[in-house]
């Protein structure tokens, strides 16, 4: 009995697409709350204003980095969910760890803005960045192994996919490197990185094969 519930849970993909939408809603929302405004009594003139806004400018770069990574997840989450036929229980579950990195991300980047120039908080934004991607490739691996993917997406596509994932975390992890050179050298080209994935996929992505823009 067990082995047969097994069989039919998690076979929904819409319904875990409408969770995955809801927990990244909660978690870029979450990002834009750790934004504080300057206090009112400390504050006494434009200049002061502007000076005590000109002292947030951790929490704004980090706030369009983490942004931008749930953005960047959001849309290969999404990608892999409408080339995949069915879901199983195990796929499920993966995504659900997937989830669970997500759910990580404000704490990451509120540690990030309160030590920007520690090497560790960058550590660990990375190690974030680095599990969810890590998750979205085992989900996609484990796909193709099970025969999940849809017959028509191409063997191109499926290799693409993978390809991508790969390359995008080994920037990332060069990028991550760089903070023993110098820390704000390494969430320079962290962004850069991000911005290339935002960006650039909707100016060379392929008609004919349909990469995905992820």
């Amino acid at each position: 009995m067990p082995l047969l519930y097994n069989r039919i849970q998690g076979r929904n993909l819409e319904r875990l697409a409408a969770l995955s939408d809801g927990i990244f809603a909660v978690a870029m929302t979450l990002l834009v709350l750790d934004l504080h405004v300057p206090a009112a009594a400390q504050v006494r003139s434009e200049h002061e204003l502007l000076t005590a806004l000109a002292a947030m400018a951790p929490q704004w770069i980090t706030y369009g980095m983490s942004f931008l990574t749930l953005g960047i997840f959001w849309a290969g989450q999404q990608t892999q969910l409408n080339n995949i036929s069915q879901g199983s229980r195990d796929l499920t579950w993966i995504h659900l760890g997937f989830l669970f990195v997500t759910t990580l991300v404000p704490f990451s980047t509120r540690l990030l803005a309160e030590f920007i120039t520690y090497r560790l908080a960058l550590g660990i934004y990375w190690l974030n960045i680095l599990a969810l991607g890590a998750m979205l490739y085992w989900s996609w691996m484990y796909a193709a192994r099970k025969g999940l993917i849809k017959a028509d997406v191409p063997r191109e596509v499926q290799l693409s996919v993978c390809r991508r994932i790969l390359i995008a975390q080994s920037l990332y992890a060069v990028g991550a490197a760089l903070c023993f050179v110098r820390v704000w050298l390494s969430i320079a080209v962290i962004v850069l990185v991000q911005l290339n994935y935002a960006v650039a996929p909707r100016l060379g992505r392929k008609k004919e094969t349909g990469e995905a823009p992820f």
